[in-house]
């Protein structure tokens, strides 16, 4: 027969409320009780009855994440990395972890945000591919529900979040192409709604500028963050009367598709032609050559996003609420002349 809150304060011989608010994490219970109960409740295999007490905090213990997409994207590595990040760190703090999808910027989108909100379906969200301009700020914001997220959007809204430096982090990927010799650099961007599309444009425009290459507007594409649209833009590119010699990827999954264009169009990528990407998922260490990228912390951002969640649901000051990461360059045979 399971334990129950009862043979936890029988014993320790104190009352059930006492263990009760101890488990709760009540503050007018000492630290050493508290300690007590906690050993005692796990000796006995004790569970607390998680609807009771998310009907007495009025919590769900659930954190939301809707993955912005129209497509299948959960097999893009740097989904995975993120969303296996925050269940991670959700379940280290026993809050469980709701997913969904949705076109982004659609109204299905804010159908199923409107919904998670109405039916209190989580505590919070953690958001990121944030938009410029991104309706999904606004409103958590107005509906005062806790958020954090990865970048910012240009609303002048106080909210804890990590920015990654964009900008001067492709602007040093573009100094390393020169360095390699590459000077024809195009760049395969993503929807200009994007704060990563405009921080990450405006690093390559600025490369350009300071090593006196003229921009060309026939070697920027939009793609749309996938590795299907990395190929097509890549063939795109590869077809020009002039093509470049370096191309540019907002992310690893584009850049993915872009080397499979390159090996069909029998280039010898590192040699012929220079490819680079953003984001340092796993995937890109065993592409064929492994990929030159700008390597950010996924799974570490997607922790310290939910401890600021989590700050934020509890009304704990946060000592930063907006945090920004160096990532670091990882220069590999896409890029690196040979002999």
């Amino acid at each position: 027969m399971p334990a129950t809150i009862r043979d936890v304060a029988k014993r320790l011989n104190v009352s059930i409320t006492t263990v009760s608010r101890a488990l709760d994490g009540y503050p007018d219970v000492a630290e050493t009780t508290r300690q007590r109960v906690l050993q005692t409740a796990h000796e006995l295999g004790y569970l607390p009855n998680r609807a009771a007490r998310q009907l007495r905090h009025k919590r769900t213990d659930t954190i939301g994440y809707i993955l912005p997409s129209g497509t299948s994207r959960f097999s893009d590595p740097f989904f995975a990395e993120f969303i296996s990040g925050v269940a991670d760190e959700a379940a280290q703090h026993n809050y469980d972890l709701l997913v969904s999808s949705a076109p982004a910027a659609g109204d299905a989108e804010q159908q199923v945000y409107h919904r998670w909100v109405c039916e209190r379906r989580v505590d919070g969200f953690v958001l990121n591919r944030v938009r410029q301009t991104d309706w999904r700020i606004r409103y958590l914001a107005d509906e005062h529900i806790p958020f954090t997220s990865l970048e910012r959007s240009i609303d002048s809204l106080d909210y804890p979040s990590i920015h990654v430096e964009n900008i001067n982090s492709i602007s040093n990927l573009v100094n390393h192409l020169v360095s390699q010799g590459f000077r024809r650099i195009a760049f395969i961007g993503g929807p200009d709604n994007l704060t990563i599309q405009y921080d990450r444009f405006v690093g390559y425009c600025q490369a350009l500028a300071r090593h006196g290459l003229p921009y060309a507007p026939s070697l920027v594409i939009q793609a749309d963050l996938t590795s299907l649209g990395g190929y097509r833009a890549a063939r795109q590119l590869l077809s020009l009367a002039e093509p470049p010699s370096a191309l540019i990827c907002i992310n690893d999954e584009t850049a993915f598709g872009v080397l499979h264009a390159a090996h069909e169009a029998h280039l010898s990528v590192g040699k012929n032609l220079a490819v680079a990407g953003f984001d340092g998922v796993q995937d890109s260490l065993y592409s064929q050559p492994p990929l030159t990228t700008v390597d950010q912390p996924i799974c570490e951002i997607a922790h310290q996003l939910v401890r600021m969640l989590l700050a934020e649901i509890s009304g704990e000051p946060l000592p930063e609420r907006q945090l920004v990461i160096q990532p670091v360059l990882r220069f590999r045979q896409s890029s690196i002349k040979g002999d």
